[in-house]
């Protein structure tokens, strides 16, 4: 009969643990450790804190940061989950150094650090460009929506609310008439108390939404229609994504080619993407002069997907001097066979610029677009209107025939160059549909209908999604706990500060050593 060795968990045992040992080098935990330790300027938290005489002694904000930080990358978002893991996990011991911070006070410091993140997130940048992970060719901007701390089936417009509120009201009266005819019944005290607590419950919503309703005014959207408001977290939004509608927040990144540094993180309350670039770009251009860059952004490729294709932000591509690739949401159906059409026509000098040639009249290249109007400006400065949208040439070519007003052209001060016909009593110019001159989207259609624009376009693929599947799936950093954009954006800004360190860890062999002894 085999023979085995007694074994019994019901006992206690006494294991002497070096806390220093268990962060190896090599490991994420060693990286924060060292990065939060030696790196930081954690000095920066002092101000928060007014126990230097009186009060108790508080946890120091460097353990906390490596606890939530090492909690994020495990998929604890919870303060509760991190508070349990500084007591039961062996690694969060040794980064707490045997500190045991409750949830409450985690909770507390993550949603205070609005004024501390950003200074953090650009010091752990710096490391990152002292390493030589930051390539600044090529930038990708994307966005990711993740839901919030806030459901859905508390969203809708004022009208919607009011209309839940009467619902909840009616509930409440027919509630406490059931409880009325249940007290003559002379039913039990358990289910008198159930009737209670239902009563409770639902007077609690119905007067939840009255406060809201008392407090707020409507959400207006872009197209200055009233959009929904959401009683949990009024600056969430609700976003169609492929896995349905959710009520969150857009987190946005602009991440570097070579390694796929998160140079600037940014959330948004709106799932549409159209006036997102501005303020992605002020913020990646902040941090990397910050960092010592000069004139940051400026010639550097930057790419964006379709939900980024909008007047506004081309324009601030062009206000910061980026060379943007942003197609239009209809690019991949136009046929690429037309890509080498240019090839028919005159040559073009080294700036891609066809040569001027003297010409005596004005021709359609001396019209330039309004984008926001949609009007077509003559060289004279009057706007033209649209007379017919689908012009069709003796060739068969589709055109927008545009017609300037009789007043315009009556006394113009350059009618003889541009009407050739002196009896003419108006100009028409036909333009050819992605090819309206001084039009900021048109041009940004034929520079990706080029071989070359959709070369650099395709790079966006392998430039910010791995970063987002990193962040997503590998480490379950799926969703926000806090509310309030400002919370968000702070819970947002730390997720991507873990990534950054990975990377640091994975690719910046020289700055992640074993410590001397």
């Amino acid at each position: 009969m085999a023979r085995y060795r007694h074994y019994n968990y019901n006992q206690l045992m006494l294991v002497p643990v070096s806390l220093e040992e268990q962060l190896m080098p090599g490991t994420l935990e060693y990286a924060i450790n060292h990065v939060v330790e030696e790196r930081l300027d954690l000095s920066i938290f002092d101000e928060r804190y007014r126990n230097d005489e009186t009060g108790r002694k508080a946890i120091a904000p460097g353990i906390l940061i490596k606890i939530v930080l090492f909690g994020y990358s495990r998929g604890m978002l919870s303060s509760r989950s991190l508070e349990r893991a500084c007591n039961e996990n062996i690694i969060f011991m040794a980064l707490a150094c045997g500190q045991k911070p409750d949830h409450s006070t985690i909770a507390a410091f993550v949603s205070s650090i609005d004024n501390e993140i950003d200074l953090l997130v650009t010091k752990a940048l710096l490391i990152c460009e002292e390493e030589g992970l930051l390539g600044g060719t090529h930038f990708s901007l994307d966005g990711l929506k993740l839901s919030s701390n806030a459901a859905k089936e508390w969203s809708g417009t004022f009208s919607d609310l009011k209309k839940k509120q009467e619902a909840l009201n009616r509930k409440v009266k027919e509630a406490i008439q059931e409880h009325r005819e249940a007290d003559k019944r002379e039913r039990g005290k358990s289910d008198m108390q159930r009737f209670e607590k239902r009563i409770n419950k639902l007077k609690q919503k119905a007067d939840r939404i009255e406060k809201f309703l008392s407090e707020n005014k409507p959400k207006t959207g872009s197209g200055g229609k009233e959009i929904q408001s959401n009683v949990t977290d009024n600056e969430s939004a609700k976003m169609a994504t492929s896995h349905g509608v959710l009520q969150g927040y857009n987190a946005n990144a602009v991440v570097d080619e070579k390694h796929q540094i998160i140079v600037h993180a940014e959330t948004f309350g709106k799932g549409d993407d159209g006036s997102n670039m501005e303020p992605m770009l002020e913020g990646a251009k902040g941090k990397l002069e910050a960092i010592g860059w000069e004139e940051p952004l400026k010639s550097r490729q930057i790419s964006a997907d379709t939900g980024y294709y909008s007047v506004k932000n081309l324009e601030a591509c062009k206000e910061v001097e980026v060379d943007a690739y942003v197609p239009d949401p209809q690019f991949r159906k136009r046929d690429i066979r037309f890509a080498e059409a240019g090839r028919h026509r005159r040559s073009v000098d080294k700036r891609k610029e066809r040569y001027k040639s003297k010409k005596r009249w004005f021709s359609v290249e001396d019209f330039k677009l309004d984008d926001h109007t949609g009007k077509l400006i003559c060289p004279a400065g009057h706007s033209l209107y649209v007379k017919n949208r689908n012009f069709t040439t003796v060739d068969g070519h589709k055109a927008v025939a545009y017609q300037a007003p009789k007043t315009a052209c009556r006394d113009c001060r350059l009618r003889l160059q541009c009407l050739r016909n002196p009896n003419t009593v108006s100009r028409q110019v036909h333009v050819f549909y992605g090819k309206r001159p001084g039009s900021i989207t048109d041009e940004m259609k034929q520079k990706i209908d080029t071989v070359e624009g959709r070369r650099t376009y395709s790079k966006r693929l392998g430039i910010v999604e791995p970063v987002f599947g990193n962040i997503r799936t590998c480490k379950k950093m799926d969703r926000f706990t806090l509310r309030g954009k400002i919370k968000v954006n702070v819970q947002w800004m730390l997720y991507c500060l873990v990534h950054n360190i990975e990377k640091i860890i994975n690719y910046g062999k020289s700055y992640v050593t074993a410590p001397e002894y």
